[in-house]
């Protein structure tokens, strides 16, 4: 069986075709580190637009949405505060949990999958929000050629819309998404299944079962 993952990057799998998904762009933008006591970063493409323009950032710990973006704040020389469980929505309780004198710096896309930030603010909590990239479809995804009954990889709400474009997901097998907020991109008849954990490699394990 053939297995597409659509992703923003590559990684280290077998027997998987990548597609990347989505294009990034950086935006250079002036923020003013010293006036937030904590950061919140959602994906490794924040991590990375921020190293792009201004390396102050790694002078306040982190709150990071999964491991995988824990992991790319430490490699890029950040320090953490916090990881989530791969869930912007549960995220609102790790915040919520500090005194709401805290000032929080949300380094994020221009497009979100989740308004916990919203909904914190609105709860009398100071989250400034500071987009930092934008993305759009890339044309390797909008162009790929996927033979019938394969199974399909979804890392991101982004990379269905991306894929619905030039694609119908009606012949496919197989549809395995990241997590909930992922699946509710997908039309409603489609049928999906949800990785054990929201991670790439949860995904392919579900995929290769």
């Amino acid at each position: 069986m053939s297995i597409y993952l659509f992703s923003l990057s590559q990684v280290k799998a077998e027997n998987i075709t990548q597609v990347i998904s989505l294009h990034v762009k950086f935006l250079k933008i002036k923020i003013d580190f010293d006036r937030y006591d904590y950061l919140i970063i959602t994906s490794k493409q924040a991590v990375a637009a921020l190293e792009a323009f201004n390396p102050n950032w790694k002078n306040k710990s982190v709150l990071a949405i999964s491991s995988a973006t824990a992991n790319a704040v430490i490699r890029a020389g950040g320090t953490l505060l916090d990881v989530g469980d791969g869930y912007g929505d549960n995220l609102g309780g790790i915040i919520c949990s500090y005194p709401k004198t805290t000032r929080w710096l949300y380094a994020r896309a221009k497009e979100i999958a989740s308004d916990f930030a919203s909904v914190c603010i609105k709860s009398g909590f100071f989250v400034d929000e500071k987009i930092v990239y934008e993305t759009s479809c890339a044309q390797a995804i909008l162009q790929a050629d996927i033979p019938d009954k394969a199974t399909l990889i979804f890392t991101s709400p982004s990379s269905v819309r991306c894929f619905l474009k030039t694609h119908d997901l009606a012949r496919f097998s197989h549809i395995i998404v990241i997590g909930q907020t992922t699946a509710r991109a997908l039309p409603l008849h489609v049928k999906y299944i949800v990785a054990d954990e929201p991670t790439v490699e949860s995904c392919i394990k579900k995929a290769k079962e």
